[in-house]
């Protein structure tokens, strides 16, 4: 009996992600939530709606085709295994998705900035810098810091259309497509999220 219903239980969490037809899209919300419950049948239909984009948005970032596919592939693996963890409440699937993939092109240019210089450290490091030059560096580093705290303090559709505006110069309607939301509501949480980056910085930040 207790086998039954859960032939039953799994039957209709199957069904519950309705194939797309021409007139019905797919809808990502739905998808992520089943392949949270592993659905592997939703899963090939939410790599089919966000995979292109995820590439797109991966390669604005790297601006390296080969390392954008890879770290393209990198998201949807992730996707798959923490989708779980996915609350329709709290943003879209679509932000949901970008914010890992921009998160993972993010730090993979860091991986080889960081690589980069330790290389370049290490060709010139008997060589004396000036107090100046160390003083700079150390205020930039920590100004960045800064940003980067005040960004985590913004709900993930800010943080997202924020990144993609000021950091990857997309224009507002990109932006609204990348993230699947409407040009209006972009704008609003743009500015919201902007009064609360200028509160947090204690400087002026220009829409």
């Amino acid at each position: 009996m207790q086998r039954h219903r859960r032939d039953q239980a799994s039957r209709a969490e199957r069904l519950s992600v309705v194939p797309p037809t021409p007139d019905r899209p797919a809808n990502a919300d739905v998808l992520l939530t089943a392949v949270g419950r592993g659905d592997e049948a939703a899963f090939v239909q939410l790599y089919n709606l966000v995979a292109p984009r995820v590439y797109g948005l991966v390669k604005r970032v790297l601006r390296d085709p080969a390392q954008a596919e890879e770290v393209a592939q990198e998201t949807l693996v992730e996707i798959w295994r923490t989708a779980a963890r996915f609350r329709a409440g709290r943003g879209s699937a679509t932000a949901w998705v970008f914010t890992i993939a921009h998160r993972r092109a993010v730090d993979r240019v860091r991986s080889e900035q960081s690589a980069t210089r330790r290389e370049e450290q290490a060709a010139t490091w008997a060589e004396h810098r000036p107090y100046d030059q160390v003083a700079d560096e150390v205020h930039d580093r920590l100004e960045r810091q800064q940003v980067r705290r005040c960004l985590d303090g913004l709900t993930d559709l800010q943080r997202e259309s924020i990144t993609l505006a000021y950091y990857q110069g997309c224009t507002y309607p990109e932006v609204a497509r990348m993230l699947d939301v409407s040009l209006p509501t972009i704008k609003s949480r743009m500015r919201d999220g902007l009064i609360r980056l200028r509160d947090c910085l204690g400087v002026e930040v220009r829409p």
